[in-house]
């Protein structure tokens, strides 16, 4: 399975910051040693044509050369540098690198990614540009070139945090599904209507949250036919999270990660993940959530592999 990062272009934080950067390290780590099926690639970045697809022009220029507002980086929640701009183009592209990926082999998946609070024109929540958005837009048009026809992308959300920027995005676009469940009372305190929105109140468990996954899995279906499935398979609803306040165990978010992987198997739609967020009280939980998502994800590699053409 193949596998993109783009961790060496880590963010110059102040100390004390809240947001984990090593997380991104660690898994890397942690997956070349412990997971031989999966091919490390490093990411390409995103152009300015790739991220103009969804970005404005204005706001991709501001963000190149430190130009932006700083109310706008105040809501991003990281100080503007030139690793920080080309670490999020790297995000941008690991994810379109998965999707392309994921329409030769089946399943393929981003280290990072999972932008889903930045909009067109702003970023906020920690995401600075909308990595699943540029990525649907791009296979949109690929899949035009090629075939004539339009793509049907199915995003479905399970961070702990609603994706507002992506349900903004494509509010009044049919060709795309946004699927969402999150916390009720959790960031962003103003959701932006998706297709599909499950609130979960604050101390959910493992049955509770898969009863609701499978049943808008099953209204997804019912609604909606995808020719791929971006996946943002959140760490966050995990028990340990600081941020999160679902109680999910390890078991819990594997099963859920199970549950996705086998929506778009049964139906034979190429799937491509990405980590979005995870703010672990031990950072070492966070990570070991994101190894069962790819252990998973693995095990559904090889029934792909081994599918009739």
């Amino acid at each position: 399975m193949q596998v993109f990062y783009a961790n060496q272009f880590v963010l110059p934080l102040p100390p004390g910051h809240r947001f984990p950067m090593g997380k991104y390290q660690l898994l890397r780590d942690r997956l070349a040693a412990e997971l031989p099926g999966i091919r490390l690639m490093q990411a390409e970045p995103a152009t300015d044509g790739e991220l103009a697809l969804v970005h404005t022009p204005a706001y991709i220029q501001a963000i190149g050369d430190g130009s932006v507002d700083p109310k706008v980086m105040r809501e991003i929640g990281f100080p503007w540098s030139t690793a920080m701009a080309e670490r999020a183009r790297r995000s941008v592209g690991a994810t379109i690198a998965a999707c392309r990926a994921a329409f030769r082999e089946g399943i393929a998946a981003n280290i990072a990614g999972g932008t889903h609070h930045a909009y067109a024109d702003k970023g906020g929540g920690f995401c600075v540009f909308n990595d699943a958005a540029v990525a649907t837009r791009l296979m949109q048009a690929e899949h035009a070139r090629r075939s004539r026809t339009q793509l049907l992308v199915a995003i479905i959300d399970l961070d702990v945090h609603q994706g507002n920027g992506t349900a903004r995005i494509f509010r009044d676009d049919p060709a795309v599904f946004t699927l969402s469940l999150h916390g009720q009372k959790n960031f962003p305190f103003r959701k932006e209507a998706g297709d599909l929105d499950v609130d979960l109140p604050d101390g959910t468990r493992d049955d509770a949250y898969l009863h609701a996954l499978e049943r808008a899995l099953e209204e997804l279906a019912h609604r909606f036919d995808p020719g791929l499935v971006i996946y943002l398979a959140g760490a966050d609803p995990h028990e340990g999270d600081r941020l999160g306040r679902l109680k999910l165990t390890w078991d819990g978010l594997e099963a859920r990660d199970r549950r996705v992987f086998d929506w778009a198997w049964q139906r034979g739609v190429p799937l491509a993940f990405a980590m979005a967020g995870g703010y672990g009280t031990r950072m070492e939980d966070t990570v070991q959530v994101q190894m069962n998502t790819f252990g998973a994800a693995l095990a559904y590699a090889a029934r792909w592999h081994n599918r009739p053409r």
